[in-house]
């Protein structure tokens, strides 16, 4: 049977049709957070087969695979690629309804041109397709990026990376696309683990060439590497928290914490809070010296299973939506930056529905009038990335701010597969309009709307984060 996927997937009016063919599809694509490997795009990698660029490393299709009763073994153990391909090929039909029953077909054809539906019977001839086109000069990395007219990625780093990828990509002539580092620096406060925190400090003290012997130093480190960051091109921080921290804390306890675990003792819990605020704070404040955005990741319930954690590690599977409480600390995380004028341009992304009201009113709060959409409820994340959770998002953010000013979409990917993700976050969002426009909710005004789609489709985010985007 060939695919559902056509022309007007997801397109259930004349006026979404014209809205999404006219004015957002035509659009390049800002991928502005993703977890895409900087080294295969400094190395224009040609991926192996159709495992090696699509399920490997791909928690989602591997929870689906588990809940179908597959074995480990065949998600992320020792069996042949072609044998892990069709334990998921004999797993797609059994996701209808799922957003991946939709992102599998959409990349499929977007792709490789493969319009029949995956399953396990179609999965050898797929398979034997999809790998002769991998074997193309098109679909190595730089093809991928130059066809899905991909004009800027920003990858997730650590700061103690040497982004010598980065450098790589930044100097050739080959690759278009521009590629940006964004700073992560959770390790920077995960003090409750003093051995595993001393040794990244130690390897922090290495890069930044800083001997760390007090916090002053430490600090000291963190803002090189932060201008190394800046010197590449890099515009965005990113932090992944199950909520803000929330402690006052001056200059002189952090120095006092610091200097605790820095001597090999452990922290207490109010030592966690106390220190992961303060750097919280002097994180935002370089941000905002630098007119960087901050992005904040919030609400995610890590590493259930402990089992499976010990045996395979994080980014698994085994995560969910937390149910934390995060209005209070968020509010006085903003507020304290904001005190000293020192709030940076802000980006925060909620994994708990039930608290998207809580976060579009919040990012209200902080809007100052020097720069449009200057706090962003940001698109639907992780278990809220599909049809409904961006839905949702969009409607929270439209009936408590401004959609116009959105920035839109993003993949969080670790798959150079996953572009069309923007496509789909860009048919929902032309749909969505539409129906408002065929209730008579608004006026049929094709250059007001159209104007509006593609600024949420690209023009917002090329505008809001200040880096350097080529044409493509």
């Amino acid at each position: 049977m060939k695919t559902f996927i056509t022309e007007d997937f997801l397109l259930h009016s004349d006026v979404a049709r014209e809205l999404y063919h006219e004015h957002s599809a035509t659009q390049p694509i800002i991928d502005y957070h993703c977890h895409l490997p900087p080294r295969q795009i400094a190395e224009n990698y040609q991926f192996k087969n159709l495992y090696d660029v699509w399920l490997a490393g791909d928690h989602y299709k591997w929870r689906a695979m588990r809940t179908n009763g597959v074995e480990e073994k065949y998600c992320t153990g020792d069996a042949e690629d072609f044998e892990k391909f069709l334990a998921y090929a004999k797993t797609v039909p059994a996701t209808l309804r799922n957003p991946l029953y939709h992102w599998t077909h959409l990349e499929l054809k977007r792709y490789f041109g493969i319009e029949d539906l995956l399953d396990g019977d179609s999965a050898k001839a797929i398979w034997e397709k999809a790998n002769e086109k991998l074997a193309t000069e098109d679909l190595r990395v730089g093809g991928i990026l130059r066809s899905h007219r991909v004009a800027v990625v920003c990858t997730t780093d650590d700061p103690i990376d040497s982004l010598e990828d980065h450098q790589k990509i930044a100097a050739s002539t080959e690759v278009k696309t521009k590629v940006y580092p964004t700073f992560r620096p959770d390790k920077a406060f995960a003090i409750a683990d003093p051995e595993a925190w001393n040794a990244w400090t130690d390897k922090l003290a290495a890069v930044s060439d800083t001997e760390i012997g007090d916090l002053k130093d430490f600090l000291c480190a963190l803002r090189k590497r932060h201008d190394f960051f800046h010197s590449l091109g890099g515009r965005l921080s990113d932090h992944g928290l199950e909520r803000c921290f929330d402690a006052d804390c001056t200059e002189a306890e952090a120095g006092e914490i610091f200097a605790k675990v820095r001597g090999g003792k452990a922290p207490t819990g109010e030592d966690l809070e106390k220190f992961g605020t303060f750097l919280m704070v002097y994180f935002g404040e370089l941000d905002a010296e630098k007119g960087w955005t901050k992005q904040l990741h919030l609400g995610a319930m890590r590493n259930n299973n402990t089992r499976l954690f010990k045996a395979l590690g994080p980014d698994t599977g085994f995560d969910s939506i937390g149910d934390y409480s995060q209005g209070r600390a968020l509010s006085n995380y903003l507020d304290r930056m904001d005190r000293n004028d020192r709030l940076p341009k802000i980006v925060f992304y909620n994994l708990n529905p039930a608290d998207n009201y809580l976060f579009a009113t919040m990012a209200g709060n902080f809007q100052d009038g020097s720069i449009a959409g200057k706090i962003q409820f940001g698109s639907g994340w992780w278990f809220l990335d599909q049809k409904e959770g961006m839905t949702w998002q969009m409607n929270a953010l439209s009936n408590l701010g401004l959609l116009s000013r959105f920035v839109g979409m993003l993949t969080d990917s670790r798959s150079f597969l996953s572009f069309p993700r923007h496509e789909y976050f860009r048919r929902i969002l032309c749909n969505l309009i539409a129906e408002d426009v065929v209730r008579g909710e608004l006026p049929r005004d094709m250059k007001m709307l159209g104007k509006m789609v593609r600024d949420i489709s690209y023009g917002n985010a090329r505008e809001f984060f200040g880096f350097e985007v080529p044409e493509v």
